[in-house]
């Protein structure tokens, strides 16, 4: 744990993790052992209370296009009867589900308890023509799919989709009635339902026309012919404008299916009261072998009803969820230990964060300091952790300032040497001759050409330093033979040679083509053969050589003089690095030469290296890729 930060907030996040898990278990163990025992003992219950849901969710799917506004009612529902209840669509969407909390819900059971299609109910099928037929309410459980015989026939309920101005009306004539049978003194009433339907209660009497009317429970509507009641309206019964609208389609439908199957039919009320609703029956004698008949009308059914009901889902019923965090025990329950992890968490981040947060304080006092001009500052690191790697970058990269600060004074002060001492001598001679004290002739105007020139070779350094840093440093590669460029060198630094007693030679092949900058190359070649004649003693040799490797090409130039000492070698290529045993790798002692060539390198995609020996001699190797791209 002390050895990795990462390790140390994996171990706290599975601290706070276990008291939540514990946590949680002890809750939902106390709750479900609550709940286990009262749900066993509700199961008696459960097939009374599964029918309730199933019709009381099979007459909103009649009443409503869509299960939109269904939560509501499911949830009323489940507190109601203690069930989970679910709808589902074909798809596996979610429409309701009472368990569904914050997105989530436990898991639904492996097989639907029924399907709800409100397209395939209020069908009543009949196997005897001029039977009594009871309609079924149209929000009831779908009736049992039986044979369709000779004299079958398919009927919606007229009482299905009253409009609140229809139901009003029924009101109205109910009330009516009811003052008839009291004027008529018949034990009577008529109550109509939410719904709409009317109910009839009467008692033994004898009606206006003298029959006695024997008692009856509630009416829900009778086929078997007009009821002798001279104060029962008979528009109680009269179907809704929707209705009418939905049967007239069905047997649109119907007729043109069984016209295309070329099975006879008739359209007939099978009530034979006025401004019933009709229905598709086959004719007398027709015989439905191969069920074509009742496809024909239970499609027609289902295509001209679908507009208004909703569409198909399934129904899940299970156990209703164990525990409610959001009842007043459940928050007591749930805040307490909510509490008490916090409280486990607090201490565990006490103990850690500490240690955490002490290295951290001590970056940001360093980081201050330097900031403030303190390029010394330094923090403590111990171990082998994030924190203590961070420990160790910051204080590398302290020391790169702090070396980058001291080599860049150093510079100022070199280049200021390097420019005060052609500047002193072009103002003596100048001073001098304007005194009369040295004539102006040829040879001191070639003498302040030459610290002219001096001066201009040190801007240029500094320029193209400039230029690499930046990184507008332009090349213009093209296909040049290394060996030309390489013996053009050579020509040109063998008088310097030739003065200075070093014998310079090239050893190059006879060709060694590469896509490079051409002024460039030679300008960094020509500051290694530069260096090498400078500081190879007299009688000493300088090589220029190309040889061919791998993918590239390496320049190397060799000499025989003082070698460098290993410890500066690290460093050679620094810009302004300049060691007091080493002022033979500069240009001019100003640290430029090689930082410049070890650009040019790096700008034609190569690199430049260095293997010296004190007293032996030193080789310069600079790698060119034959094909930069």
């Amino acid at each position: 744990m002390r050895r990795s930060l990462l390790i140390r907030f994996l171990g706290l996040s599975l601290a706070v993790a276990l008291g939540a898990v514990v946590a949680t278990a002890v809750i939902a163990t106390y709750s479900t052992r609550e709940k286990l025992q009262g749900e066993i003992d509700a199961n008696t219950g459960q097939l009374q209370s599964d029918g309730q849901v199933y019709a009381e969710l099979s007459d909103y799917a009649m009443n409503h296009p869509s299960w939109s506004g269904v939560d509501k009612e499911v949830h009323r529902l489940a507190d109601e009867t203690g069930r989970r209840i679910a709808l589902i669509n074909d798809d596996g969407t979610v429409i309701a589900d009472s368990a569904r909390m914050l997105g989530a819900a436990p898991e639904l059971p492996s097989v639907p308890a029924a399907t709800i299609d409100a397209r395939q109910q209020g069908m009543a099928f009949t196997a005897t023509a001029g039977a009594a037929v009871s309609a079924r309410a149209i929000a009831t459980p779908p009736l049992p799919m039986a044979t369709v015989t000779k004299a079958s026939f398919s009927y919606l309920d007229g009482q299905w989709g009253l409009s609140d101005a229809e139901k009003e009306q029924r009101k109205a004539l109910a009330e009516a009635a009811n003052r008839c049978y009291q004027a008529n003194g018949m034990e009577s009433s008529i109550t109509v339902t939410p719904a709409g339907s009317p109910l009839l209660a009467r008692n033994s009497a004898v009606a206006s026309d003298g029959e006695t009317v024997q008692p009856a429970a509630p009416l829900q509507m009778q086929f078997a012919g007009p009821v002798k009641d001279p104060c029962y309206p008979a528009e109680l019964n009269a179907p809704s404008a929707k209705a009418k609208l939905v049967n007239d389609d069905q047997n649109r439908r119907a007729a043109e299916c069984l016209t295309t199957a070329g099975i006879p039919f008739d359209l007939a009320s099978p009530t034979g009261m006025p401004g019933d609703l009709y229905a598709v029956t086959p004719k007398q004698g027709y015989e439905d072998q191969d069920g074509k008949f009742y496809q024909c009308v239970a499609n027609a059914q289902s295509q001209a009803i679908t507009p208004y009901v909703a569409p198909a889902a399934k129904l899940y019923l299970g156990s209703k969820s164990a525990f409610n965090v959001f009842s007043g025990e459940g928050m007591l329950r749930t805040a307490a230990t909510a509490l008490g992890v916090m409280l486990i968490a607090a201490l565990v981040m006490l103990l850690t964060g500490r240690r955490l947060v002490r290295p951290i304080v001590a970056l940001t006092g360093a980081a201050q300091r330097m900031r403030n001009g303190d390029h010394a500052a330094r923090v403590p690191v111990t171990g082998k952790d994030e924190v203590s790697r961070l420990g160790h970058a910051f204080n590398a990269m302290a020391e790169s300032i702090q070396r980058s600060d001291f080599q860049r004074k150093a510079m100022v002060s070199d280049v200021a040497h390097e420019l005060r001492t052609p500047l002193a001598n072009i103002k003596g001679y100048l001073v001098a001759s304007e005194d009369g004290v040295v004539p102006l002739d040829a040879e001191l105007v070639t003498s302040l050409l030459e610290e002219t020139s001096l001066l201009e070779h040190l801007v240029a350094d500094l320029q193209d330093l400039a230029l690499a840093d930046a990184g507008m440093l332009r090349l213009h590669p093209a296909p040049r033979d290394l060996s030309e460029l390489a013996q053009q060198v050579v020509l040109a630094h063998r008088p310097a040679a030739e003065t200075a007693g070093v014998a310079l030679t090239a050893d190059v092949p006879a060709e060694a083509v590469a896509s490079v900058d051409s002024s460039r190359m030679r300008q960094a070649l020509g500051n290694l053969v530069s260096n090498a004649i400078r500081f190879t003693p007299t009688g000493g040799t300088v090589v220029v050589g190309v040889r061919r490797v791998n993918d590239g090409y390496n320049l190397t130039v060799t000499d025989n003089g003082a070698g460098i000492a290993e410890q500066h070698l690290p460093h050679l290529f620094d810009r302004f690095y300049r060691a007091e045993q080493s002022r033979s790798r500069s240009t001019g002692g100003s640290g430029l030469g090689l930082a410049i060539t070890k650009h040019l390198a790096e700008a034609h995609r190569g690199r430049i290296t260095v293997t010296s020996k004190l007293g032996e001699g030193s080789v310069f190797t600079l790698w060119i890729p034959a094909d930069p791209r």
